[in-house]
């Protein structure tokens, strides 16, 4: 066999073998990159943490919950504006939302409108969820599996805005509740519940203590505002007590995460 023949059928290193990267024996290096790759653009762009919004991708401009868009919009805006004046090296409290329409639109819009970073972490769905043109290039990520996103929803979050959504949204709302009421993160978490009168009618919160399925302390995990000024001073206020002039540092506090 001539010299040229063998290189010919030299087999390809298996990093640049798409058939085996694509195939259930390279799962765990599929769910290892989607760690990683977003792990280098976050460290690259500096960002040290974010401010996550969760709400439906059903929520429009002209839609009957269409204020929500606007108000979203509205409270990205003003978060960013007053993040982008912090005196820090690394770029605190960025907008981030699941990088789809409805609310995530809008909040990456209004992030973007301040003159912000901004992050989209989307996930490829059956009908096709495509990032919105809002968030930042290269902070705009692409998820096959679920609990990576969600990884990355929860690693840098300092705070959670959740507008009225549907199950995506209760998911998430859930989620992070019991990781918070469960001691499993390892820092504060401010959640606030955007628009009282949906989530009051939505989920009984009184119901669940009056049935001791949790304790009357477990409301006072989250918070409840109805317009943007009261979010953002909520937001503003408890950024500034556990993250930017905290009393006592918390311990997640103590080295920026994650080495950005």
């Amino acid at each position: 066999m001539s010299k040229q023949q063998n290189s010919d059928s030299r087999r390809s290193v298996a990093y640049k073998n798409e058939t085996f990267l694509d195939s259930p024996d390279a799962r765990t290096l599929r769910i290892l990159s989607e760690y990683l790759e977003p792990y280098s653009h976050f460290r690259r762009e500096r960002v040290r943490d974010t401010i996550v919004f969760f709400g439906s991708a059903r929520v429009e401009e002209g839609s009957a919950l269409s204020h929500y868009y606007q108000e979203a919009r509205t409270l990205a805006r003003r978060i960013t504006e007053w993040s982008e004046q912090l005196p820090d090296s690394g770029r605190r409290f960025v907008v981030c939302t699941g990088g789809g329409p409805g609310i995530m639109e809008a909040a990456n819009r209004g992030a973007q409108e301040a003159g912000g970073k901004t992050v989209g972490l989307n996930i490829g769905l059956p009908f096709e969820q495509l990032p919105n043109a809002y968030i930042t290039p290269d902070l705009s990520f692409e998820f096959h599996y679920f609990f990576m996103r969600k990884f990355w929803f929860a690693y840098l979050a300092k705070a959670m805005v959740f507008f009225p959504g549907g199950f995506g949204t209760m998911d998430e709302l859930m989620e992070v509740l019991t990781l918070v009421q469960t001691q499993k993160v390892n820092k504060k978490i401010i959640i606030l519940l955007y628009g009282s009168e949906f989530w009051k009618d939505v989920i009984h919160f009184d119901t669940l203590v009056r049935y001791e399925t949790i304790s009357p302390n477990d409301l006072e995990l989250f918070q409840f505002a109805d317009d943007p000024q009261t979010a953002f001073h909520i937001l503003q206020d408890g950024l500034t007590k556990y993250y930017l002039q905290p009393e006592a540092p918390l311990p997640e506090a103590l080295k920026p995460a994650p080495d950005i």
